[in-house]
Parts: C-alpha cells; structure tokens; sequence
C-alpha cells in the first residue's frame, strides 16, 4: 500500500492526480534495488510514488517533449534512480537496450492522454476550450487537423466508428466533408461544433456527445493501439521471472488488447470447455493471472476523482517460460 507522504506529493506537484495509485502499487510491488519502467511518465505521479515506495530505480518513458522535460526535472530529486528516456513506450526494448539495461522487475502503463495534455488548450486534446487542432502527443507527424481535413469520408467514417465506437460515425463524417469544403476545420471548438450539429448535446448527458469522435482522432493520431500492442509484446521479454507487467485503461478497446494479451499468454485462451486440460502443445504460458477480472477504482476515489470511473488495471505476473517470441525464433 502506498504510505500517505507518496500520495501528498504525487497530487501536490503538478496538480495531477494518478489514476488507481494505491492499487498500480500494491500490484507492481516496487522493491529495493529492483529496476522498474514508467512507460508513460506524463506528470510523473506513478514514478514519484515508486521512487518513494522502495530504493529502486526507474526508466521514465514518454514520447511528449514536455512531459520528458519534467521528468528531467524531477530526476534531480532522486540522485541517479530516475533515468528519463524520451521516446514511445512501444519502443521500450530499445530504448533500454540504449542504456544497456536487457531485464527489468516491473514495468506500469497508464494507457491514454494525460490530465495536463487534457487541459492544455494548445495541445489540442479537449474541446473544454477553444485550441488547434492537434492531439499529437510527440508534436511529430500528421495532426488531427490533417486528418480531419485530408481523409476521404471513408476513412473518417472508419476511424470514428472503430476507434471511438461512435453509431452516427457516417453522419459525422459527412458533416466533416460538407463543413471543409467551405473553410479548414482549425480548431477543437470548429470541430466539436460539427458534431454537436449531428449529435446535439442535452442537458442531462453527463458525457458530452464530441467526446467519442476526440477520442477516436487522438487514438488513430498517435496509433495509441498500436504502440500499447508492441508495449506488451515488449513487457513479455524484458520481464524477469516474477516482475510485473502493470497497466490501468480508460477505454474499452484498450482494456480488450490487455486482457486478451494476458489471457494468451496465460494460456487461458483456445480451449473450448473450461473443463478440459490445457492443450500439451504450443508455447508455455509466460503470465499467471492473480485477478482475472483485474480491479477497478474504489468508491473513494471516483468520488474524488472522476477520471478514475472509467479506469480499469489488469496486472500479470512473469514466469520462467521463454517470451513466445523468442521461442518462436528457435523452434
């Protein structure tokens, strides 16, 4: 359990509040001279904590400049535990290769934007105040705006509906391809403004109807789905026997990719009755499951913090079997 000075400064230094601290704690059980991954730093709230909770080291990862600026800032708290590595966490194998470092004991992932990128206008995330049209986490590559001003309807149509799970994603899309047709769409607020036309906001919805097309833009921009698959896929081979793959969602696609990538690897998948023994063939299983149905966000905290009602943290345990990769490439 985290010790209540870790929560104080955690909250305090930023203004952020981590998602499911205490539970990302009791599970990834940071030990001294263990050496642990923060694959997605943002303002730094888990990394803190760990660095408090035991005399270890840990690897903070993040792709957004910013966020990679604080962790160097706050490396200087920690006299040589806190090393911050800029690049995406899917990218982790690498990136620690580079410092010459092949296993860890635990690596924690906190999938999604976070709550300074959120409210950052000039990032572009929300629609909370008027901004460019951005969501680039790196501040690299095709922004939301080229995407939105460049796809065919098709394809916008296809990144709403299968991203953010959107119903009247053909609608909106349309209505995207009318609105630009006339002028750029430039900023969050212009595009918002487009989706209230097609899905009009009332006053009892407690989530605002733009969110899931937000959602679904940010997702397909930074190929968040993409990088998380190659993170777990990374986790598998740096883990040490016994460390701890973390990770706390917010959506229900990104929650499917954990969960089914630990049932796999747990080999909890494949049979067709539950009462049959696990098939003699294949790869070992490289996770064991302790919460099959991971945990959620007690009533304390969403009522403190109402990002966390969403949240979902699924954890698993490395065993002794080779990453299946790796037996893949010899067998």
């Amino acid at each position: 359990m985290i010790n209540s000075r870790s929560q104080h400064v955690s909250q305090s230094s930023s203004g952020h509040i981590p998602v499911m601290l205490e539970e990302v704690l009791h599970t990834l059980r940071p030990k001294d001279g263990g050496v642990y991954v923060d694959g997605t730093f943002g303002a730094g709230g888990y990394t803190r904590a760990i660095l408090e909770a035991a005399d270890c080291t840990v690897y903070a990862v993040d792709r957004d400049p910013e966020a990679y600026a604080r962790a160097i800032s706050m490396a200087k708290d920690f006299a040589g535990r806190l090393i911050p590595l800029h690049g995406c966490f899917g990218s982790i194998t690498q990136l620690l290769k580079n410092k010459n470092v092949e296993h860890i004991d635990g690596i924690v992932l906190d999938i999604g934007v976070s709550s300074i990128q959120l409210t950052t206008a000039e990032r572009g995330f929300s629609f909370q105040k008027d901004g460019p049209l951005d969501m680039r986490m790196s501040k690299e590559g095709p922004s939301a705006a080229d995407i939105v001003n460049t796809a065919s309807e098709k394809e916008l149509a296809h990144i709403i509906f299968t991203y953010g799970e959107e119903r009247a994603s053909r609608q909106i899309a349309k209505r995207i391809v009318a609105a630009r047709a006339l002028a750029p769409i430039a900023t969050t607020l212009q595009l918002a403004d487009i989706v209230h036309s097609v899905l009009p906001q009332h006053p009892k919805l407690r989530t605002d109807t733009a969110t899931k097309t937000f959602q679904a833009l940010r997702i397909h921009v930074n190929d968040e789905l993409g990088e998380l698959e190659k993170a777990l896929q990374a986790a598998e081979i740096i883990l040490q026997p016994e460390g701890r793959l973390v990770v706390v969602s917010f959506h229900s696609l990104e929650d499917w990719c954990v969960k089914n990538f630990l049932k796999e690897r747990a080999g909890a998948l494949g049979n067709n009755s539950r009462h049959l023994p696990a098939a003699p063939t294949g790869p070992r299983p490289t996770f064991v499951i302790e919460k099959t149905n991971g945990l959620k966000a007690s009533p304390e905290e969403t009522g403190r913090n109402p990002r966390s009602r969403s949240a979902h943290l699924r954890y698993g345990i490395r065993s002794a079997a080779p990453a299946w990769a790796m037996e893949a490439l010899h067998a």
